[in-house]
């Protein structure tokens, strides 16, 4: 699904338009329209199946939702459990759950519509949530993420369906949940490990793949700056150091990559496979 387009200026307060001029090559046409200088975002879940478990990272918008004043997200009917049967997935295959974070467009699948209620759409599914996140969201949410919690997040607890997590977190042989706090307080990344082979499933702490080539850069959404550049740096230095794939929430395709070091901040290199 086509994420909301941001003005650069506006998704980032550290933009300066020669950057697109340095790095148009490659930002045209996934990553930034050029005639309205805005960032294309994508928004996607991850589907991972290891060890005999099914997981799905982040589940997007949803449907049927009261998301005004966001007219594009508002009672959305998408296509997503239709897309999820083309590859192969029926909404009871689904094991576990993981969302990064609770803001609205990471949870929105948690839930449907069914006879003037909202339960969970994966009903088999453990739903695992960061109780940092939990906690803060249910203290202080506002607006669209106030809706959100409270269609897409409480029916899970109430259901029964929620794993709390605290600190590093090891859900399965090869797979550790970490906190990676600075988008929001009690984000976490997914990190599977399989022989030589590894990947990490970073949520929002990267919106734009620019974040890459300028990690400190924060996206206007970071609620605490210091801790989002530090979770940043953090996260970049795994995939150099274990060559593994970023696996971002808003990237546009092919949507991961590896990254390589390229002095103080680092390069991309597109995975195609």
């Amino acid at each position: 699904m086509a994420g909301p387009a941001f003005r650069l200026s506006t998704l980032f307060p550290d933009w300066d338009e020669t950057i697109f001029h340095v790095h148009e090559d490659w930002l045209v046409p996934h990553y930034v329209n050029p005639e309205k200088m805005t960032a294309l975002l994508n928004m996607h879940s991850w589907i991972l199946q290891f060890n005999g478990q099914t997981i799905l990272v982040d589940t997007c918008i949803g449907n049927d939702k009261d998301r005004m004043p966001a007219e594009k997200w508002h009672q959305v009917q998408s296509p997503y459990l239709e897309r999820l049967a083309q590859a192969g997935f029926e909404p009871e295959d689904i094991d576990m759950v993981m969302c990064t974070h609770l803001h609205v467009d990471h949870v929105g699948w948690n839930t449907r519509l069914l006879g003037g209620r909202w339960v969970p759409t994966f009903p088999n599914a453990k739903y695992i949530f960061s109780r940092t996140e939990f906690e803060h969201f249910q203290a202080n949410a506002a607006d669209m993420d106030r809706i959100s919690f409270d269609d897409s997040v409480l029916p899970i607890i109430e259901h029964g369906l929620a794993e709390m997590t605290d600190g590093n977190h090891v859900l399965g042989e090869g797979l550790l949940l970490e906190p990676a706090p600075g988008h929001t307080p009690g984000h976490v990344t997914l990190t599977l490990e399989a022989g030589n082979h590894t990947a990490i499933f970073t949520g929002d702490i990267l919106h734009h793949p620019l974040q890459i080539h300028y990690p400190h850069w924060n996206s206007r959404f970071c609620s605490l700056p210091d801790e989002a550049r530090t979770s940043r740096r953090r996260v970049l230095e795994y995939c150099v150091e274990r060559d593994a794939l970023l696996m971002p929430a808003h990237f546009g395709p092919p949507h991961c990559c590896k990254i390589d070091r390229a002095g103080e901040a680092y390069s991309i290199r597109w995975y195609q496979n």
